[in-house]
């Protein structure tokens, strides 16, 4: 066999891999977009008004954000399959109930598929605070959601008080609350 006949044949294989090499290179472009899709939250600044959120609960409860002015609020973002976010519930949940009636609301958007319904709402029984599936008209500014669990806090007077992408560890502990969300609970109603 010449040189020829072995391009000729190793032609269609050498396209092949052209073809996987390029089809890789998008995906991994793709990916990374999926890393990057914080950036579509670069407009979340610390003091200015938090974005709008609206929470349909499991029962078709409608609960906006800008219907919560005077209360302090944490929009938490989870899904069942993540283990930090099924460690992170019972503690916020525990935080919730204890500082409801200082005037703390707790809105858990659930990025779950609808068809996991029955596993939510196992998880939604044991939690004090309602919870609903993220749609895409629900908190839209806030970025696509591919890091959990992450948080937002807003302040009596609607503004956003903690950026949760900015946070190197998103998940709640008893110490980051009663850093961040104790001291707004203190402050008087706008």
């Amino acid at each position: 066999m010449n040189h020829l006949d072995t391009t000729a044949m190793n032609g269609p294989r050498a396209s092949r891999r052209r073809l996987l090499k390029s089809l890789s290179a998008l995906a991994l472009g793709g990916a990374t977009g999926l890393v990057a899709s914080p950036a579509a939250a670069r407009g979340l600044r610390l003091g200015e008004p938090a974005p709008p959120a609206v929470l349909v609960t499991l029962d078709g409860t409608r609960i906006a954000s800008a219907d919560l002015l005077g209360q302090v609020v944490i929009l938490t973002f989870w899904a069942t399959y993540c283990g930090p976010c099924r460690e992170e519930l019972p503690l916020l949940s525990a935080y919730a109930a204890t500082h409801a009636t200082d005037g703390l609301r707790v809105l858990g958007f659930c990025i779950d598929e609808p068809d996991s319904v029955a596993a939510v709402r196992d998880v939604a029984r044991t939690l004090s605070f309602p919870v609903g599936f993220l749609r895409e008209d629900s908190a839209p500014a806030y970025g696509r959601i591919w890091r959990m669990p992450v948080s937002f806090v807003i302040d009596r007077a609607g503004r956003l008080r903690d950026n949760g992408w900015a946070r190197r560890d998103s998940a709640w502990t008893a110490a980051s609350l009663e850093r961040i969300v104790t001291p707004l609970l203190s402050e008087g109603a706008p």
